[in-house]
C-alpha cells in the first residue's frame, strides 16, 4: 500500500448508505435451517414464521451467558452490509473518517453496539435514531462453510429520505466523491438512494451498487430499474447475476454474457461506461470494463482454512471501494477485494485482525 496516496485522502471521500444490523451468528445443523424454511447460501427478510428463530438464538446466548448448557456456538457481531464494507474500507485505507455510513437505528444496546464498533474502525456514523422500534438483527446460521442470513429489519427499514437533509449529513453529501448503496436498501428507501445517485450524477462523481440478493431483483425489479442508469460500478455474485438476468429478461445462463450485458444497459452518463462485477466463490472474478471482459484469479483456501464465509461479498466491496478512493485500476481494485474477502473467512463474521498489508505490486 502506498502510504503517501494514503495520506493525502479526503476525510468523507466515500459515503454508504444501508441497513445496520447486528449480527446473531451461530454455528448450527441442517435441521434449524429445515425448521425455519432456510436454504444454505441464501439471504432473506425475515418474515413472522421466522420471529421465533431470533428467541431461539437469543435464548441460546443467555444460557451461554449464564454458564448453562447451550445449543449452538453464538455470538453478537457489528453488521449490515455496507456498514461491514465501509469497516473493510478502513480497515484497507488505515486513515479514520475516509468513510461515513447512513442508516437507521433504534434507541438501544444494540445501537450503541454497532456505532462503537463502526467508530472504532474508523467510520464517521450518521444514524437517524427511531424511538418506537428496536434496531435491526440479522440471523446468520453457519452450516460447514455455507452460511444463511435472515433479516428483522425492524429499525433499518424505518429510514426516511428526510435525513439525508440535516445539516451533518448534508455536509457529508457534499465532501463526498464516491457513493455506495446496496441493494437491500432498494426494499427500505430507494428515495434515499435516488438522492444520493442524482446528486453523484450532477456532480460526476461515481455512484456504486451492490445486487445484494437475488430477492431484490425478483421483486423490487421497479426501483432498481429507475437506479440502474445512474450505476458506475455493479457488483453481484453468481446467483445474484442470475436472478438479475432473470428479472431483466437476459437470456443467457453464461455469466460472462450476462456481465456484458448488464454492463451495455442503458446509462447517463455515457463517456464513462459501466463497470461490472461478478464473483464466483472460488473461481475467477469476472471484471467487466469498457466492454472487455478480465478474469482474475481468485486463490482459494483449503476448507480448514474457512472458518465461516459470512461478510465475504461485503468484505470484498470492502476492498474495491477502497481502491476506487485511491484512484486505483478496476483490476487492482477487485485484487482488493480478494485479498480482503480471502482474510475476512478466515474469520468468525465480518473481521478482521492484524494491519492490511495488502499490495499490487
Amino acid at each position: 500500500m502506498d502510504v503517501c496516496r494514503c495520506s493525502n485522502l479526503n476525510e468523507g471521500a466515500l459515503v454508504g448508505i444501508g441497513n445496520p444490523l447486528l449480527d446473531i451468528s451461530a454455528l448450527v445443523d441442517d435441521e434449524l435451517l429445515k425448521k425455519y424454511g432456510l436454504q444454505p447460501d441464501d439471504a432473506i427478510m425475515a418474515e413472522e414464521k421466522h420471529m421465533p428463530l431470533y428467541r431461539e438464538l437469543m435464548e441460546n446466548v443467555r444460557s451461554r451467558n449464564a454458564s448453562q448448557p447451550y445449543k449452538y456456538q453464538t455470538e453478537f457481531i457489528a453488521g449490515g452490509s455496507v456498514q461491514n464494507s465501509l469497516r473493510v474500507a478502513q480497515w484497507i485505507l488505515k486513515k479514520p473518517h475516509i468513510c461515513t455510513y447512513f442508516g437507521c437505528v433504534g434507541d438501544d444496546e444494540y445501537a450503541q453496539i454497532l456505532k462503537e464498533r463502526a467508530v472504532a474502525e474508523g467510520v464517521t456514523v450518521h444514524y437517524q435514531v427511531n424511538k418506537e422500534v428496536p434496531t435491526g438483527t440479522c440471523a446468520v446460521l453457519v452450516t460447514g462453510t455455507h452460511r444463511s442470513l435472515c433479516a428483522n429489519l425492524a429499525a433499518a427499514q424505518k429510514f426516511t429520505a428526510d435525513h439525508l437533509a440535516k445539516e451533518e449529513c448534508r455536509k457529508s453529501i457534499e465532501a463526498a466523491k464516491f457513493f455506495y448503496a446496496s441493494g437491500f436498501f432498494v426494499a427500505v428507501s430507494p428515495e434515499a438512494i435516488m438522492q444520493l445517485a442524482t446528486h453523484a450524477h450532477n456532480h460526476g462523481h461515481a455512484f456504486i451498487m451492490n445486487l445484494s440478493a437475488p430477492f431484490v431483483s425478483q421483486f423490487y425489479k421497479e426501483p432498481l430499474e429507475k437506479l440502474l442508469p445512474y450505476v458506475d460500478v455493479l457488483f453481484g455474485n453468481e446467483s445474484e447475476a442470475e436472478a438479475f438476468a432473470k428479472a431483466f429478461d437476459i437470456n443467457s445462463t453464461d455469466l460472462k454474457e450476462v456481465a456484458l450485458k448488464i454492463a451495455s444497459m442503458p446509462k447517463f452518463n455515457e463517456s464513462r461506461k459501466r463497470v461490472v462485477v461478478i464473483t464466483q466463490g472460488c473461481e475467477p472474478v469476472i471484471l467487466v470494463e469498457n466492454g472487455e471482459i478480465t478474469l482474475i484469479p481468485v486463490n482459494a483456501l483449503s476448507r480448514e482454512q474457512i472458518v465461516d464465509t459470512n461478510g465475504a461479498g461485503d468484505a470484498f466491496a470492502g476492498g474495491f471501494l477502497s481502491q476506487m478512493v485511491l484512484g486505483a485500476p478496476y483490476k487492482t481494485a477487485v485484487k482488493c477485494g480478494i485479498y480482503s474477502a480471502t482474510h475476512i473467512i478466515q474469520h468468525s463474521g465480518c473481521t478482521f485482525s492484524g494491519e492490511s498489508d495488502f499490495s499490487d505490486s
